[in-house]
């Protein structure tokens, strides 16, 4: 019997068996442990597709699905060995593999050669995901080569292969309840941290520090970071992915966090910006203000039968009609909007897939046209302006400042929900928490 925790990968395993049709075979492969440096590796997180379908943590695995009158659920992956797991950790073993992760049988995953030919031999279609992995990919051409050297003693394998992510992005694009639950404790999480380093931000304080109060919440619920934080405060805020994190935090300045926690391989992803002294001035207010009224705007149109591309426009025309009354451009509003002027200050895209990558997988189009935004979706919202400090085409006081807001927006029946709306984000609200 499936056990609770198993029923979500249960049930998705069910709706890809249903979608791959008779005498087909998928195969999916986590990814490989990676060095950090000698003698030492990265903490492993598994891959996203293949934990989706299996819930399995473990390196070294290879999960087989198949349809027909055979229908099983076969996993490869390590043995237990007593020597190893006193160095590295408890392994679940082919019995656990079983007992605990629902496989109908499982191999060990020095066995995966030899196995999987009797598997592959008679299904007439391959799922696979090819270009994850060279050397992967190459196996799986071995293993259709041996099957073909075979066919004078009867042997047969597919004769048809299938990008398997043409399935598996489409299905995960939708958040089931257990998803939508998991991105919902994320993104509590995030805020939680968020707020934490808006109260401890001051003048004179490194941006690393900054960072280490939003790691500190993260650790303390259990979760990792889901990318690599942004703390840039002044200038740093106007490079899209600044990561050094390594400046002090001047008073007078703005600083600009773009940081999310993962909670069991779920993302959350906001940006939110606040004068370092914890009092806007009236450029980075007038600035801000322009920033906030597009992204309000453009979570307003994040609902069901907006196409994708329509949060984006609609946060392109109120930043540069606000970029015109400001003085930054000049201009027609529609003219600057066809010749994309306004890129000068707003270079990126006003949103993305989120899940369990940060920028999630799913197609943004269908039939090349821009896909509507359906029931179970969530994106991202997060409009930003970003004046270079050497862009001698405006005036001194706005040069330096980089302002973006960014929210996590579960599309519903109705509309949408802010996953992310507990972290402060109007001037009143930022300054009052702050103290000032």
């Amino acid at each position: 019997m499936t056990s609770p925790a198993q029923m979500p990968f249960a049930y998705r395993r069910a709706r890809l068996l249903e979608q791959m049709g008779d005498d087909a075979i998928a195969i999916i492969a986590t990814r490989a442990e990676m060095y950090r440096n000698r003698d030492a590796d990265y903490k492993f997180r598994a891959d996203s597709s293949f934990y989706y379908l299996t819930g399995f943590a473990e390196p070294e695995a290879v999960a087989v699905l198949q349809t027909g009158s055979d229908q099983l659920y076969t996993l490869f992956c390590r043995e237990r060995n007593r020597e190893m797991e006193i160095w590295n950790g408890l392994r679940a073993g082919t019995e656990g593999a079983v007992s605990q992760y629902a496989a109908d049988q499982a191999f060990t995953i020095e066995q995966l050669d030899e196995q999987i030919i009797s598997l592959l031999s008679g299904k007439k279609r391959l799922y696979v995901r090819l270009g994850q992995d060279a050397a992967f990919d190459l196996r799986v051409i071995g293993w259709l080569k041996k099957i073909a050297a075979n066919q004078r003693q009867g042997g047969q394998g597919p004769v048809e292969i299938i990008q398997l992510d043409s399935l598996l992005d489409e299905m995960r694009l939708f958040k089931d309840a257990h998803e939508i639950d998991l991105m919902h404790r994320a993104a509590q999480i995030s805020a939680q941290a968020h707020v934490r380093a808006m109260q401890q931000v001051k003048p004179g304080m490194m941006e690393y520090q900054l960072e280490a109060e939003l790691l500190y919440i993260f650790a303390q619920n259990g979760c990792q970071t889901a990318y690599n934080s942004i703390v840039g405060g002044g200038a740093n805020g106007c490079i899209l992915h600044y990561v050094e994190n390594n400046q002090p935090l001047k008073d007078g300045d703005l600083v600009l966090i773009d940081a999310g926690a993962e909670l069991d391989h779920y993302a959350a992803d906001i940006t939110r910006t606040f004068p370092v002294n914890g009092k806007f001035s009236p450029e980075q207010k007038a600035l801000y203000e322009l920033v906030l009224k597009a992204q309000l705007a453009a979570i307003e149109a994040t609902k069901p039968g907006n196409h994708y591309r329509l949060p984006h426009e609609t946060a392109v025309k109120i930043l540069t009609k606000g970029l015109v009354e400001l003085g930054l451009l000049q201009g027609d509003i529609d003219e600057l909007i066809a010749s994309e002027a306004y890129r000068q200050f707003y270079m990126h895209g006003t949103g993305h897939w989120l899940g369990m990558d940060v920028h999630d997988v799913g197609s943004y189009k269908l039939n090349n046209e821009w896909r509507p935004y359906q029931p179970g979706m969530v994106v991202t919202v997060e409009p930003g302006l970003y004046i270079a400090p050497d862009d001698e085409t405006v005036e001194a006081r706005w040069r330096g400042i980089g302002i973006r807001i960014e929210d996590d927006v579960l599309v519903t029946e109705s509309g949408n929900e802010v996953l992310t709306k507990d972290v402060p984000k109007t001037v009143e609200e930022i300054e009052g928490l702050m103290g000032k």
